[in-house]
């Protein structure tokens, strides 16, 4: 039978169901790329890897097919599809081999293929993010990334959540950070200006407009109206810090509940993490395998101890204590009033309590307009969760619904009402108490793979002076 009458006969199957067949003698057709290629007198043995999964496949070539000649100049990274029957594997550690019938050479690699097999750094492996994927640490990560973004649609619906879509495109600054992407259609050697300022009037929306830090504010308008939604989307902050933690573009899951007070939200917030915890560790046990072994030693323990453990709950001021009183020095000085450092959120959850943590009720000063404010007219219902290894993970807030005194916070901020007349509107016409959160999806793919540097959990990172790719 000729090879593509072989091929036109079977259906395309993953190795990752390969290796889990219990069919020997199937005909299977699998498609994928080398990792390895050795040769003897009369076969060739070629690793095969689809991406499906960690694992890579056998394939037994003999000299019996026509194109053997040049099935011997296979090189690492060309891209192949192999038909043949899958029998059982002779060689350690593996269940499965193709003995194949047909090979159909799809692309063949140059021998200058950067991927060649050896350990590579991760410094050198972000200079050629198109192809690091296909390496094993990446490819699992990536497939991580991808099974926890299913967990968490399911968590949502399984709560009854409506998904959102929020703009990324607008002209609020959510946090008044004021590290902003503006975004233009002026010509920027030319911009039309009014009394030697950038005349944004003229702009495509007819004022300053930026890519967004947060979805939160108009996620609360849905909130307000069809009662628990969220968004998990792209959100974006200009902070020119070249740190591990850090990336200009970077994902945000935010749900908004209606109804809902700040001690609602925390026990959400300590629910949705142990559950994205424990889903990772009962469905991607073969790649977390990979990062325990390589990357982070105590990688299990600690996700066991998140999964299992009853987070502490302590007011900020006791945390602040907690931290002047511990005897330690720290690079940055314990006061009450300042945000805490990662070098406090480690010691908290690592050092004095060895589990997570959940901080609430912050000086408002340190925070932003739209949380509730205390009766003690000093603190705002807010609250970050903190855990063991990465720090804070989700930062919320009970938000103020009570339109005089957003009013006045807006006005103390010195944030202009006529920007957010329709957040302000939304507490004239049934406002409620509501409640939500933000939790930065790349840190919690760094906590559950051990990674330590939050460009390797994306797969193309924009940093400060670049975006390549």
């Amino acid at each position: 039978m000729a090879n593509k009458e072989i091929i036109s006969t079977m259906k395309r199957t993953k190795i990752i169901d390969l290796l889990a067949s219990e069919g020997s003698g199937e005909k299977v057709l699998c498609k994928g790329w080398v990792r390895t290629r050795r040769g003897s007198k009369e076969f060739s043995f070629v690793e095969l890897n689809d991406g499906s999964c960690l694992k890579n496949i056998q394939v037994i070539a003999d000299q019996s097919l026509k194109n053997y000649p040049d099935i011997e100049k296979i090189t690492t990274g060309s891209a192949l599809s192999v038909a043949g029957a899958l029998t059982p594997s002779p060689g350690k550690g593996q269940k499965w081999e193709i003995q194949a019938e047909s090979i159909e050479i799809i692309d063949l690699a140059p021998d200058s293929f950067p991927l060649q097999k050896k350990r590579h750094t991760d410094e050198y492996l972000r200079t050629i993010a198109h192809l690091r994927p296909r390496t094993n640490k990446y490819g699992a990560v990536f497939r991580i990334r991808s099974e926890l973004s299913y967990a968490i649609h399911r968590f949502f619906r399984e709560q009854g959540f409506k998904y959102i879509h929020t703009p990324i495109l607008t002209a609020s600054d959510c946090e008044g950070a004021g590290e902003l992407f503006r975004v233009t259609t002026f010509d920027p050697d030319t911009p039309p200006k009014i009394q030697g300022k950038v005349d944004y009037q003229q702009d495509f929306f007819g004022k300053e407009t930026n890519l967004t830090v947060s979805g939160q504010l108009s996620a609360e308008m849905l909130a307000l109206s069809l009662g628990d939604v969220y968004t998990f989307g792209p959100t974006f902050r200009a902070e020119n810090s070249n740190t591990a933690r850090h990336v200009a573009e970077f994902w945000m899951v935010e749900p908004e509940m209606a109804f809902c007070d700040l001690a609602g939200n925390m026990d959400f917030a300590e629910a949705f993490i142990k559950y994205l915890v424990v889903y990772v560790m009962e469905n991607c046990m073969e790649d977390l395998a990979l990062f325990a072994k390589f990357v982070d030693k105590q990688l299990m323990a600690t996700l066991d101890n998140i999964g299992s453990s009853d987070f502490e709950r302590l007011v900020y001021g006791e945390a602040v204590d907690i931290l002047k009183t511990s005897g330690k020095k720290f690079e940055f000085p314990v006061s009450h009033g300042q945000d805490l450092q990662s070098e406090h959120e480690k010691y908290l959850t690592e050092i004095h309590f060895k589990k997570p943590v959940i901080i609430f009720d912050y000086p408002k000063g340190i925070k932003p307009f739209y949380m509730r404010l205390n009766d003690d007219n000093d603190t705002v219902a807010a609250m970050d969760v903190l855990t063991p290894r990465i720090g804070e993970i989700i930062g919320g807030s009970q938000r103020e619904e009570r339109l005089d005194i957003l009013e006045a916070r807006l006005e103390e901020l010195n944030l202009p009402k006529e920007t957010y007349w329709w957040y302000l509107d939304s507490r004239r016409y049934g406002s409620v108490p509501h409640s939500g959160f933000g939790m930065g999806f790349e840190r919690l793919l760094m906590l559950v793979t051990g990674i330590r540097n939050i460009r390797d959990v994306i797969p193309f990172p924009r940093t400060p002076k670049n975006i390549e790719f």
